[in-house]
C-alpha cells in the first residue's frame, strides 16, 4: 500500500501526457487544429454547418488511437492509483484511452471520448470503435444522428460537479502536461491553492498559469511522473 501524508489527491493531465505517446496535440503555433480552424471543426455551428467535415476529422482522430499506446507517465499514475489508500481522482482533457489503456479506475474524461459516440435525439452514449458517418445509426433509436461523444468549444465540460467537490477536498493537486489556456481546467489549481492544498506543475515547460502553482517541476511527463509519485 502506498504510503503518503497526502490522503486527499486530484490529477488533471493534458496534452502534454499524450503526446509522448504520439497523439497531436490540440493547436500548433498557428493557431490551427491539424490544419483545421477550430471554428471548422470542432463547435456545435460547425457540426450543423458541414457535418461531414466534422465527422471526417473526429474518425481520423478516432483510427489514430489504433497505433498508440499508454506511456510510463500513464502506467505510473494507474500504478500509483491501484497502491494509494486515499482517496484519488485523475482529471484528464484529453478524449483518447490511454489513461483506461494504462489501467486507471477513477477517472474522468472532462472532454469526452473519442472512442464514444452520442445520439442526437436521445442524448445516449454509445461505444464507437468505428467511423461515424451521415448513414450511421444510432443503436438506441434506429435512425441516423451520431456525433462524436466530444465537448467541443461552447459547450460544457462533463462532470464538473464531482471534480469541483474533490478539488475542494483535496489536500494535492497534481497538474500535469497541459497548457494553462482552457478554461475551466486552467483554473483548478485555484480551487486547490484556496483550501490550502499543495498544488504542483510537471510540464515540458511553464504554463500559461504556471504562477499560480506552489511547485514545479520541468521535464518530459514520461520521466518526471513516476519520479515524483515514487517521492510521495
Amino acid at each position: 500500500m502506498q504510503n503518503t501524508k497526502h490522503q486527499r489527491i486530484v490529477v488533471l493531465t493534458g496534452a502534454g501526457i499524450s503526446a509522448e505517446s504520439g497523439i497531436n496535440t490540440f493547436r500548433d503555433s498557428g493557431g490551427l487544429w491539424e490544419n483545421h480552424r477550430l471554428e471548422d471543426v470542432a463547435t456545435p455551428e460547425a457540426f450543423e454547418r458541414n457535418p461531414e467535415l466534422v465527422q471526417r476529422f473526429y474518425n481520423a482522430r478516432r483510427a489514430q488511437l489504433n497505433d498508440v499506446k499508454p506511456n510510463p507517465a500513464h502506467i505510473a499514475l494507474a500504478e500509483f492509483e491501484a497502491a494509494f489508500a486515499g482517496e484519488f481522482l485523475l482529471v484528464t482533457q484529453n478524449v483518447d484511452h490511454l489513461h483506461s489503456l494504462a489501467g486507471s479506475n477513477k477517472l474522468i474524461h472532462m472532454h469526452g471520448e473519442l472512442l464514444k459516440s452520442r445520439c442526437i435525439h436521445t442524448d445516449k452514449i454509445h461505444s464507437q470503435t468505428s467511423d461515424i458517418t451521415e448513414h450511421s445509426h444510432c443503436e438506441c433509436c434506429q435512425q441516423p444522428g451520431l456525433r462524436p461523444h466530444i465537448v467541443w468549444f461552447g459547450e460544457m465540460p462533463l462532470f464538473m460537479d464531482e471534480i469541483y467537490q474533490a478539488l475542494e477536498n483535496c489536500d494535492l493537486f497534481i497538474s500535469i502536461g497541459t497548457s494553462g489556456n482552457v478554461y475551466p481546467a486552467a483554473g483548478f489549481v485555484e480551487v486547490a491553492n484556496s483550501v490550502g492544498a499543495r498544488t504542483i506543475e510537471i510540464n515540458l515547460e511553464p504554463s500559461n498559469g504556471a504562477a499560480a502553482f506552489k511547485e514545479a517541476i520541468h521535464g518530459p511527463a514520461s520521466i518526471e511522473v513516476s519520479a515524483f509519485l515514487s517521492s510521495l
